[in-house]
C-alpha cells in the first residue's frame, strides 16, 4: 500500500509517557474501543458544521471533540488553497475545507474510507473540488499544499482491525513518516493543522514537531477528565 522503504520511521518507538500513564492510556483506548465497536456495528449518520455524513462501520466516527479541528478548518481556509486532508477518514475535513478551497485532496490508507468520504463529498455538494485518494502516508500524494490537515491516531498499538486503525498507529510509523516528509510538501507560505490529545504520547507528537523545526500554536483547545485525571485534546497550527 505504500512504499515502505522510502519511508523514515523509528526503529522501536519507546513512549515518551510515564508507564502508568501509558498503562491508563491502554485502558482508556480499550474501553473506547469496545464502544466504537458496539456503535460501529451499523452505519451512522452525522449532522455537523453544515454537513451530512454518512459514516460507516470501520471509518472512525464524528467525536465530541471533533469540532476543535473542524472549526479550525473553516477558520483557517482560504479560496485560494490547495488542501490535504491525510487520513481523511468520512472526508469530513476535505469537505469542510471544500466549502471555501477550489482543490482538495483526501487521501486514507482504510479503503471502507475512501469510498465513504467520496460518497460524503458527493453528499454534500463538493465532489467536483474533493479528490479522494487511497495512499498509506505520502506514499501517492503529489505536489505541495497550502494547507495540510491531519487527524492523527492518538495511540502507538498495533490495531486489530480496519476500525481500530482510526485511532491506532503501530509504534507511530504513519504519524513519525508524515512529520519527517511533510516540508516537502508544503508551500513555502504553507501551514498545518494538527489534532491530538493527551490520551495520546502527546511528548512524541511534540518532539516531531520540534524536530522538524515547525512552529507551533495552539488554536483550540478542550480539557476533560477522565478516571479522575485531566485530559487534553488540542488543535496545532503549524507553520
Amino acid at each position: 500500500m505504500g512504499h515502505h522503504e522510502e519511508d523514515p520511521h523509528p526503529a522501536g518507538y519507546t513512549p515518551m509517557v510515564a508507564p502508568e500513564q501509558a498503562e491508563l492510556i491502554r485502558r482508556w483506548h480499550e474501553r473506547a474501543y469496545q464502544a466504537a465497536r458496539a456503535e460501529a456495528a451499523a452505519e451512522q449518520t452525522f449532522t455537523y458544521l453544515g454537513t451530512t455524513l454518512v459514516v460507516p462501520p470501520q471509518v472512525q466516527p464524528i467525536t465530541g471533540m471533533s469540532h476543535l479541528l473542524g472549526e479550525a478548518v473553516l477558520a483557517e481556509v482560504r479560496a485560494g488553497d490547495r488542501v490535504l486532508d491525510m487520513g481523511t477518514g468520512s472526508g469530513v475535513n476535505a469537505i469542510l475545507a471544500a466549502s471555501t478551497a477550489k482543490q482538495v485532496l483526501a487521501v486514507d490508507i482504510n479503503p471502507v474510507a475512501v469510498e465513504a468520504a467520496r460518497g460524503n463529498a458527493e453528499r454534500n455538494g463538493v465532489a467536483d473540488r474533493v479528490e479522494v485518494r487511497l495512499s498509506d502516508v505520502f506514499a501517492d500524494v503529489d505536489g505541495r499544499f497550502d494547507l495540510i490537515v491531519f487527524d492523527p491516531p492518538f495511540r502507538w498499538f498495533a490495531p486489530r482491525d480496519l476500525l481500530e486503525a482510526a485511532t491506532t498507529d503501530e509504534n507511530y510509523r504513519a504519524m513519525t513518516s508524515f512529520f519527517r516528509q511533510a516540508r516537502e510538501h508544503l508551500t513555502p507560505a504553507g501551514r498545518m493543522l494538527i489534532f491530538f490529545g493527551s490520551s495520546g504520547d502527546l511528548a512524541y507528537l511534540r518532539h516531531l514537531m520540534d524536530e522538524q523545526g515547525f512552529d507551533v500554536e495552539v488554536v483550540a483547545r478542550q480539557e476533560l477528565t477522565r478516571d479522575g485525571r485531566s485530559v487534553g485534546y488540542y488543535t496545532f497550527r503549524l507553520t
